[in-house]
């Protein structure tokens, strides 16, 4: 009796141990396939990210997580890095801008202060943004930005009609390349005192002015609420000059999360309502220690 006692325990012992294992296993299935589910993006935003707000992490590490993520691009990039995006099978949603050197009073122009609203720094533009066109083309890429540089006392009149000289020069030759020459809106309240682009209508103003299908602006979300607001009114009346968007949570350009006053999925659903084709660039500065874990959540919120 022992022994059938023994022997029957026995096979409901191992029974009992093959469900639990079954059951084991069917779970660990599960949970490994709700975080394939959650890792996976949904493919209708193309996902993109600043290097400047990682600066501190450096693009090695950073286009790591970016692939890892399912992103496409890391952008505002110089052509030195260039190969570093090749080497983790990213592309580059906005090329950085050059720089040069006036001859004849040593100044710095390119930059958001001194760009295209003076006749004065034209010549050193149109040749370093000739370079870096054919920098641009030659990777493959499709996009470069710009500026208008500041007021310093000039009418927003007269700047429209200095940054349409100078930038119809350089357009002869994008066009030719196929690369589209982006100004981006800033905002002159917070962070860029005295910028001229800082309003949407300006910067539409200027590319009727211009009239070339290369060349648009980049409609930082971040900088135009804290300038205009009305963010989702502006994307559907304009977005046809609207060639790439930049986020940034207002107030503090941090986390886009629900620390501030933008709602992120609605704006995201309302550019793809447009039929937009090109990349979002997270451009927020994260102020939480793990900076890449922030970069994740901003991706996940725009994930619509």
């Amino acid at each position: 009796m022992n022994k059938k006692f023994s022997r029957r325990t026995a096979i409901k012992s191992f029974a009992g141990s093959t469900a639990a294992v079954g059951i084991t296993l069917n779970a660990k299935s599960l949970v490994g396939a709700t975080e394939e589910k959650k890792s996976k993006l949904k493919g209708n935003i193309r996902h993109s990210v600043c290097k400047w707000c990682y600066g501190s992490i450096g693009l090695e590490k950073l286009a790591k997580k970016a692939a890892s993520l399912g992103m496409e691009s890391v952008e505002l990039l110089d052509p030195p890095d260039f190969p570093t995006m090749r080497k983790h099978k990213l592309s580059c949603a906005i090329v950085s801008f050059p720089t040069g050197t006036l001859k004849d009073n040593k100044t710095r122009v390119g930059g958001i202060a001194r760009a295209f609203n003076r006749i004065e720094h034209h010549d050193t533009l149109i040749e370093i943004y000739e370079k870096r066109i054919k920098e641009v083309s030659n990777a493959g890429l499709k996009n470069l930005i710009c500026f208008s540089g500041n007021r310093a006392g000039m009418d927003d009149e007269t700047g429209l009609k200095n940054c349409s000289i100078g930038l119809k020069k350089i357009l002869s030759i994008a066009e030719k390349h196929k690369v589209n020459i982006v100004m981006e809106l800033l905002n002159s309240k917070v962070n860029h005192k005295d910028y001229m682009c800082d309003h949407t209508n300006w910067g539409v103003e200027l590319c009727k002015t211009i009239d070339s299908e290369r060349f648009g602006l980049l409609y930082d979300i971040y900088h135009m609420q804290i300038m205009e607001g009305d963010v989702i009114r502006t994307i559907r009346d304009h977005h046809k000059h609207l060639f790439h968007y930049h986020t940034g949570g207002n107030p503090g350009r941090n986390e886009i999360d629900e620390t501030q006053e933008l709602y992120y999925p609605a704006i995201m659903r309302a550019i793809l309502e447009t039929g937009y084709k090109g990349h979002v660039g997270q451009e927020f500065i994260p102020k939480r220690a793990d900076k890449l874990a922030s970069l994740e959540q901003g991706v996940r919120i725009c994930d619509v």
